[in-house]
């Protein structure tokens, strides 16, 4: 190698500089994150300002729980930026112009006014609003399909661009909220429903995910349960909140149920990666790069965060840099080996992104003292 750069090597890439797609893709998204607010203040949005602080209010919290669950192998944060951008701008400008065509076009002339409203907010809405969504994750499964290497990833890209979206609509309830009204929607829309949209797209995730480890002929089938559930979860939801506290319970019931059952789907995909380094290391300590009690670290996060802790202590911040650096090269290779080991990954390719996993833990083994 030319350079030699950690970043790059765990993304992956040449360069760890975000590709000409990247750049792109966000500067596309910035552009329509203009155009919905400019659209907003033409509709007779007001107390922009005061909508905007009231959005990001809960974005940090909801931020760091995302992230604490991408500890073992953290996606690269360009990736994760072009989702959240995706759904703050593009998927915020779709659905914005969609749903008001289709309400204006389609549903008031066919139902009426009250009926039409409620048409698109239980038919229209989350068809069009997922479909937006999730047009990003399944351009990560086109072109960065790497970067998915089970259900773990997918939830956390899946909430990524959930998190964009939501924050820009919540931007749109509160500039629009009745006058008096504006505290109960914060409460509404910022304390009781925040996971509505991740729980929803993290649903679309599993399903690329899923589709992302399978051959090129059986990856259409996930990726449309993925839809459907999102769809579906995400009309239960908005047609229970139009019918009072009890239907507003009923929601929050078929909510939890979804949300114990991605925790079961992390906790299950936490394990497995455990079982891929302790299947797929262990054969590396023959060269030096891994030893038995390396393998037993890698194992659990508690042993991961002391192993930083340790080393910091001992020799400093570089050093403790290098031993994450070690750990997420370590989860790349057992990940890579079980890529290899479903034939999505030929030969050539696989050495290629082998070897210089490799490379980084010997150097990294040298930085943090063996």
């Amino acid at each position: 190698m030319a350079t030699f750069d950690p970043r790059a090597i765990l993304a992956g890439r040449p360069t760890a500089r975000p590709s000409v797609g990247t750049v792109v893709t966000i500067a596309v998204s910035s552009v329509c994150l203009v155009v919905a607010l400019v659209v907003m203040l033409a509709g007779g949005a007001s107390g922009i300002g005061t909508s905007v602080v009231l959005a990001l209010v809960p974005l940090p919290a909801l931020l760091a729980g995302i992230l604490a669950l991408d500890r073992l192998e953290p996606e690269p944060p360009d990736a994760l930026v072009t989702a959240f951008g995706w759904g703050a701008g593009v998927s915020v400008l779709v659905a914005l112009l969609v749903n008001t065509a289709g309400t204006e076009l389609l549903w008031t002339p066919l139902l009426g006014a009250e009926a039409g409203m409620l048409a698109t907010v239980t038919v229209g809405a989350p068809v069009v609003e997922e479909l937006a969504k999730g047009a990003v994750l399944v351009g990560l499964l086109w072109f960065r399909r790497q970067e998915l290497n089970g259900p773990t990833d997918g939830i956390i890209y899946g909430s990524m661009v959930a998190l964009g979206f939501a924050t820009v609509e919540n931007i749109s309830y509160y500039a629009f909220a009745p006058p008096g009204a504006l505290a109960a929607t914060f409460v509404l829309r910022g304390v009781v429903s925040p996971l509505l949209h991740p729980l929803c797209t993290s649903l679309i995730g599993i399903g690329v995910a899923t589709a992302a480890l399978r051959p090129r002929g059986r990856r259409v089938a996930p990726v449309v349960a993925g839809f459907a559930g999102a769809v579906g979860l995400h009309a239960v939801w908005n047609a229970a909140a139009s019918f009072g506290l009890g239907g507003l319970a009923w929601g929050y019931v078929v909510g939890l149920a979804v949300l114990v059952g991605l925790a079961v789907v992390l906790h299950r995909d936490r394990r497995r990666i455990v079982g891929l380094v302790r299947t797929y290391l262990p054969p590396y300590a023959a060269v030096g790069v891994v030893t038995d009690r390396d393998v037993v670290m890698l194992s659990t996060l508690g042993g991961r965060r002391r192993a930083r802790e340790q080393v910091r202590a001992r020799r400093g911040r570089g050093a403790a840099r290098a031993m994450a650096d070690f750990q997420q090269a370590a989860t790349e290779l057992a990940m890579l080996h079980r890529r290899h080991a479903l034939g999505l990954v030929e030969g050539p390719e696989f050495e290629a992104r082998r070897e210089p996993l490799v490379i980084l833990m010997a150097h990294a083994r040298v930085a943090f003292g063996g």
